[in-house]
Order: C-alpha cells, then sequence, then structure tokens
C-alpha cells in the first residue's frame, strides 16, 4: 500500500524551458511550472476551460534529462510525489510553497519522422 501514499500524475504543458542548476556536489536541479487544463459546459452550455499551474522540481538524471528534452510548450506527462516546504524571504516573512518533486517523466509530442501518438522511451 506504501505506492499509494503520495503519489501525482499529471499532463500538461510547460510554461517555461526548465531553469536547471548545477550544485556544489556536482548534482542538477531543475525547475518548471507545468499548465493543466480541463474543460467544462458551465450553467449556461458555453465551454469553459480551467487552468492550473504547478511549481515542478526535478533532481539528478531526471533534471539532467529535462535540460536535454524539454522546452516551453512542450506536452510532458510526469510523475511524483507532492512536497511543501517554507522558508524566510529577504524581509523576514515566511513564504511556503507546494511543489511535485517528478521522479518519472515521458514526452507527449511526437518525434520527427515518427507517427502521433507513438511510443517514447523517456
Amino acid at each position: 500500500m506504501n505506492a499509494f501514499k503520495n503519489k501525482v500524475q499529471l499532463i500538461g504543458n510547460l510554461g517555461m524551458n526548465p531553469e536547471v542548476k548545477t550544485l556544489e556536489n556536482g548534482k542538477k536541479v531543475a525547475k518548471f511550472t507545468l499548465a493543466t487544463n480541463e474543460t467544462y459546459k458551465n450553467q449556461n452550455g458555453e465551454r469553459v476551460t480551467d487552468t492550473q499551474w504547478h511549481n515542478v522540481v526535478a533532481w539528478g538524471k531526471t533534471a539532467e534529462l529535462m535540460e536535454q528534452l524539454l522546452t516551453k510548450g512542450k506536452e510532458v506527462m510526469l510523475e511524483g510525489k507532492l512536497t511543501n516546504r517554507s522558508w524566510d524571504d529577504k524581509d523576514g516573512n515566511k513564504r511556503y510553497i507546494t511543489e511535485i518533486v517528478a521522479n518519472e517523466f515521458m514526452l507527449m509530442s511526437a518525434k520527427e519522422g515518427t507517427k502521433k501518438g507513438g511510443d517514447l522511451p523517456f
């Protein structure tokens, strides 16, 4: 049952190119935003799209692959876990953020020369 405790799966589009940093120990960290859309009809029968923005972080080899393969606008499926963290800003105010720590991802767009919807080995 441990696999069900904290697991997130999303399909969305990158809102920015991944921001990748190499830490002092040589480990890489990638950060970006991901937009997910939900479409529904409101009470008047009008089609409405609700966009949610998610903060995504990845570490190590996953961050390295994201740096090579992901760019703003690309559709990606990712899996990870939700985390919350806090810090004090420069004015001493406590700040909070919820992030998805991604451990796996897959491009949803087809490579050049392949059929749309083809399997990609990422």
